[in-house]
């Protein structure tokens, strides 16, 4: 992958996990009009975070299920201490491992604990490796290579 791909794939995964905080703090009612003005303020034109959009809407639609699954693998961890950016950097990873086969796991991971290095905490980073470790466990594919089942 060339280095401005890499770049841009990092930019659109930065913007979907700062939506996915919002959108958790404060859901609004109308989604479509809720990322128009969020595209609007940020730095390139809305077409350039194209990837950023599949994943926020993925995300969204899958919400639920993501959540019962992170639930489930914080065992001994009450869901609603979970620190919200760690949470929404766990829901834009699970929504990539769960649903986006054409990534592989290793490479939402690396991007998952490079995000909570940049935006969390030391022990975070921890914490958000581990849960996603568990989930790639769980998967029934390669870790190191897309699957376009």
């Amino acid at each position: 992958m060339s280095e401005g791909k890499k770049t841009q794939r990092r930019q659109c995964r930065v913007a979907a996990m700062q939506y996915i905080y919002a959108w958790s703090i404060n859901r609004p009612n109308n989604l479509v009009d809720d990322l128009t003005v969020f595209f609007e303020g940020l730095e390139e034109e809305r077409d350039y975070y194209s990837f950023a959009e599949e994943l926020i809407h993925g995300m969204v639609e899958n919400s639920e299920d993501i959540d019962d699954k992170i639930m489930g693998l914080a065992k001994n961890w009450d869901f609603s201490r979970i620190a919200k950016i760690d949470l929404a950097i766990l829901r834009l990873a699970a929504y990539e491992l769960l649903f986006r086969k054409d990534i592989p796991p290793v490479v939402t991971i690396n991007e998952a604990i490079d995000l909570s290095k940049e935006f969390s905490t030391a022990e975070s980073r921890r914490f958000v490796n581990g849960i996603l470790d568990k989930l790639k466990g769980e998967l029934d594919r390669p870790s190191r290579t897309a699957s376009w089942e």
